[in-house]
């Protein structure tokens, strides 16, 4: 037991030094989205957006997601390592732009701004991550989103306090921006960067890698959408539908946050005994579970409880997808696979919080927890079959 718990700590240590410049990318996007999603109830109530139509203007952060996403690759190698320190400036500054709308419209284009400012970071990291699993053999992506997922509980329970104390978002939000910078500038690498693999003689970028990422694009839609359906509307959920204190509702958020994060440190360790493929298929039975405990919810206490199983059912769908889309391709496809990857599934940032809107505007908000619960079923076949891909490639 001893050598086993000396050996995962080790595991941990070398993990963490070769992702450190990801891990702080990752974490400076955890603190942005954390203390937005807790002062969504002050936002949307700010710009007097009914459920449906907030639900839309939430749609344009990943739409400037997407955006992002496409050129990445690219910007990537024309701006080397001064891609991750640049795009923390961005994000610090766009992280502000909330504050400057004054209807549904004016939000829209701020969360246009903000999605495609903090995307960057988010799949540069990611690229960055493949490409040292490719290098070194060792799993990295659970400890990376760990840290995505621990700073952006903080960010949550620290905006859900200061909520509480009374704070409007343009006190908190500044704050949370200078963090967003700190981070964003300590992504920085000198002797330590690596840049992508050259492609083969003969080769094409494009050979075989949609055969590859159209299982995992799937995974990462489905994830996300529950992922973010559940970050964005879980505070309205225990505040509105559970009757929770103003302020309290900032703990879904939260706790989707702190236990994400703990199931990916876990995770990080557990991928390399039992699998990627087998980490996925629990988590979605647990995240699954989740869901309807938080839709059946009589209590905030409840509606927590149940945050916290959907934040355990999703810690490992997206990273140990990424880490399996990794080994199916070559290393110099690692980056434009990712890319192509996140592209659609990134898409569920468009489906999530739409979709919880227009299914809470008809049925309420217990009804949307339980679609996602019907969601998180749906990736338990994809990800038989991606097993079965991961086989045959072998």
């Amino acid at each position: 037991m001893t050598a086993v718990s000396h050996g995962g700590v080790a595991s941990l240590v070398s993990a963490a030094r070769l992702s450190r410049a990801s891990s702080l990318g990752l974490m400076a996007v955890g603190v942005f989205w954390g203390a937005f999603a807790a002062y969504i109830p002050d936002i949307k109530s700010r710009v007097g957006a009914p459920d449906g139509a907030f639900g839309l203007a939430l749609m344009m952060a990943a739409a400037g997601a997407i955006v992002s996403m496409q050129a990445a690759p690219r910007v990537l190698a024309r701006f080397g390592r001064a891609t991750m320190p640049a795009a923390g400036v961005v994000a610090a500054l766009f992280s502000l732009s909330p504050l400057a709308a004054g209807d549904t419209v004016g939000l829209g284009i701020a969360l246009f701004l903000m999605g495609a400012s903090i995307a960057m970071i988010d799949i540069t990291s990611n690229i960055r991550l493949s490409l040292e699993e490719a290098a070194t053999g060792l799993p990295l992506m659970n400890l990376s989103h760990a840290a995505f997922s621990l700073a952006f509980a903080l960010a949550a329970f620290a905006a859900a306090h200061a909520r509480q104390a009374g704070w409007p978002p343009e006190a908190f939000l500044p704050l949370s921006a200078l963090v967003i910078l700190a981070l964003g500038i300590g992504t920085a690498e000198g002797a330590s960067w690596r840049a992508a693999p050259a492609v083969p003689e003969g080769a094409s970028p494009l050979d075989g890698i949609m055969r590859a990422v159209w299982p995992v694009a799937i995974i990462l839609f489905l994830a996300f959408i529950c992922e973010n359906a559940t970050d964005s509307w879980s505070a309205l959920h225990i505040e509105r539908t559970l009757g929770a204190p103003i302020g309290f509702g900032g703990y879904g958020p939260a706790m989707l946050g702190l236990t994400m994060g703990i199931g990916r440190l876990g995770g990080q360790v557990a991928a390399q005994r039992l699998g990627e493929v087998s980490l996925i298929l629990w988590s979605a039975v647990v995240g699954a579970f989740g869901a309807i405990l938080t839709a059946l919810a009589w209590a905030p206490w409840v509606g927590v409880a149940g945050v916290a199983f959907l934040g355990f059912g999703s810690a490992v769908l997206v990273p140990s997808a990424n880490t399996i889309l990794g080994r199916l391709v070559r290393p110099d496809q690692r980056g434009l696979a990712l890319s192509r990857a996140w592209m659609f599934g990134f898409a569920g940032f468009f489906i999530g919080p739409s979709l919880m809107g227009q299914v809470s505007d008809a049925f309420g908000l217990r009804w949307a927890f339980g679609t996602i619960a019907l969601l998180m079923a749906a990736i338990l076949p994809v990800t038989i079959h991606l097993a079965r891909l991961q086989t045959r490639l072998r």
